[in-house]
């Protein structure tokens, strides 16, 4: 089968290599139909991503169809042959001190499929058997967002955000969009911010908040005259861009909650003066657990979370090695791009 490689930094190549064999116990055979660049994948391919190694199979945003399935005798399996799922990415080892609290999100020993292992820009591949997420009502296409929206769910989730109250999203690329939408979804006040214009026009017009602002000098006045002097009861930082990061304490209630979504690879450098003036609660946010897949999955079958707008280009798996890097460039407008396998 058709495959494709980063086999460094800048460079993808087909590859061939053969259809996996008959799933092992506990797995499946899946056929891969949609694959969603994220992120990571444009990281990966600049060289700057975390964790991360070469020659590597990326992909882990997947919209899969089930081909073959090997339970085992002590547990039944999730899913049948033509099922239609999304994957759970997060291999996990179920025996750290994180996974036994339930926090599999942050195992230890985490390896994620198209990071650490390889991932699904291929036809095939096997998967544990407990890693599909199936659903009858959704597109493959939507499939292939779940990943992606639950990384917005969990970090939602983790300070508890509240009806309400005032959330500000610092950054709104994919991730931080995700945030909005989960933040909207609880009932908060949302307020976004970028250095991007054209992003928050897509917060303004696709996803109704109505508080999009410009990044720059007067964002904390901003932020202050929008909240009768309060600051923001969340911050979100979805930007993984440092000099965000140490400054996000500046649009922060006291008492208020800070939440790192996105994450840079080096220090970072909070104020603490200002730390422990507002007694800061701060939380990191890392992937997702199987209990926001199915969360998320029942809420876009309900219709609560609207995918419509976010697919704004679409990719041939014969385009992706020379398409590729045209993605990168701020002047496509890439919101999510998804790869037809």
């Amino acid at each position: 089968m058709q495959t494709i490689v980063l086999t460094e930094p800048g460079h993808l190549v087909f590859d061939e290599r053969p259809v996996p064999a008959d799933p092992p116990p506990g797995h499946a055979l899946v056929r891969v139909h949609r694959v969603g660049v994220c992120g990571t994948d444009f990281h990966a391919y600049r060289g700057r991503q975390t964790f991360f190694t070469y020659p590597r199979i990326l992909g882990h945003e997947l919209g899969v169809e089930v081909i073959a399935v090997h339970p085992t005798p002590d547990a039944p399996s999730p899913v049948a042959v033509g099922d239609h799922c999304a994957i759970e990415p997060y291999l996990y080892c179920g025996k750290c001190i994180a996974c036994r609290q339930g926090r599999t999100n942050c195992c230890v020993n985490m390896q994620v499929m198209g990071v650490h292992v390889d991932g699904g820009m291929r036809p095939y591949l096997t998967v544990p058997l407990h890693h599909l997420h199936p659903s009858q009502a959704l597109t493959l296409d939507q499939l292939a967002l779940v990943e992606m929206l639950t990384i917005g769910a969990h970090a939602v989730d983790r300070p508890g955000t509240a009806e309400g109250e005032t959330v500000l999203v610092l950054g709104v690329g994919p991730i931080g969009l995700t945030v909005i939408q989960f933040a909207q979804a609880a009932g908060a006040r949302i307020l976004a911010a970028d250095v991007d214009e054209r992003r928050l026009a897509f917060c303004r017009e696709q996803l109704g908040v109505e508080h999009a602002l410009l990044v720059g000098d007067a964002l904390a006045d901003q932020v202050r005259d929008l909240t009768d002097g309060d600051m923001a009861t969340v911050v979100f930082d979805a930007t993984g861009n440092p000099a965000s990061m140490n400054g996000s304490l500046r649009y922060l209630a006291n008492a208020g909650r800070l939440v790192f979504v996105g994450h840079h690879p080096g220090d970072l450098s909070l104020n603490d003066a200002e730390f422990h003036r507002r007694e800061t609660t701060l939380y990191g946010s890392r992937n997702s657990t199987a209990r926001d897949f199915r969360r998320v999955i029942a809420l876009m079958e309900s219709g609560q979370v609207d995918t419509t707008p976010w697919i704004t280009h679409r990719l041939a798996f014969a385009q992706v090695v020379d398409a590729f890097p045209k993605l990168l460039s701020p002047e496509a407008g890439v919101i999510k791009a998804v790869i037809e396998v």
